[in-house]
């Protein structure tokens, strides 16, 4: 139990801030090539910024790669997802690359590198007091669920993924997580819910 709170604590910030600096600096190439590249494609920022719920449900400014255009119909409203996603972004969703910027997140200290997937704020008056726990740690760049079928299972399994990781937290399993995700990231699994270029929104229960 001891060794469970240092490392939830004190360890995992620690690893979270080493690891995401140096993969920043040493990924910092394909960054600018890719900013630039979405620059010229949408003529707009190559950046998509939200805000997030994070641990305590403190909301922050998650940053990532923009991946759809901004194409509306004739009564102004955002046409749907798959019309909107791009070909480079389609290749860089495919790829995972759209999450790179969220290193900047992790050394900022507002996600850990594996933790619960931060989510839509309007989703916090949904959450039953299971699924609330999700917010009792850092939201991650990859997680228990995205490793276990990512967009590919519903909304329910995913929580429970996610409760699951908040109460299981350990170097073993955030160590089996990244390993997961590099091999779920080669062979683009679970990148898209069936039917549709992102998984559905969440309803409650």
């Amino acid at each position: 139990m001891y060794l469970y709170k240092v490392y939830k604590n004190v360890l995992k910030r620690i690893l979270d801030f080493f690891i995401a600096s140096v993969a920043f600096l040493l990924l910092l190439p394909v960054f600018i090539v890719i900013s630039l590249l979405l620059f010229v494609v949408t003529f707009n920022t190559p950046f998509f910024l939200q805000k997030r719920p994070g641990k305590n449900e403190r909301i922050f400014t998650i940053i990532k790669f923009k991946t759809m255009n901004d194409k509306r119909d004739k009564k102004g409203n955002l046409l749907p997802d798959s019309q909107r996603l791009t070909r480079v972004g389609k290749f860089i969703r495919t790829t995972s690359l759209d999450e790179l910027p969220q290193l900047i997140n992790v050394i900022k200290g507002d996600m850990s590198l594996v933790g619960p997937r931060p989510l839509l704020p309007e989703y916090l008056l949904l959450y039953n007091n299971f699924q609330k726990q999700r917010h009792n740690v850092k939201p991650g760049i990859t997680g228990y669920a995205q490793v276990n079928g990512r967009n590919a299972i519903d909304w329910n399994k995913k929580f429970e993924y996610d409760v699951y990781y908040v109460n299981n937290i350990n170097f073993v399993l955030d160590c089996k997580i990244i390993l997961k995700t590099v091999k779920k990231v080669i062979y683009s699994e679970g990148i898209s819910a069936e039917g549709s270029e992102t998984i559905g929104r969440f309803k409650g229960n």
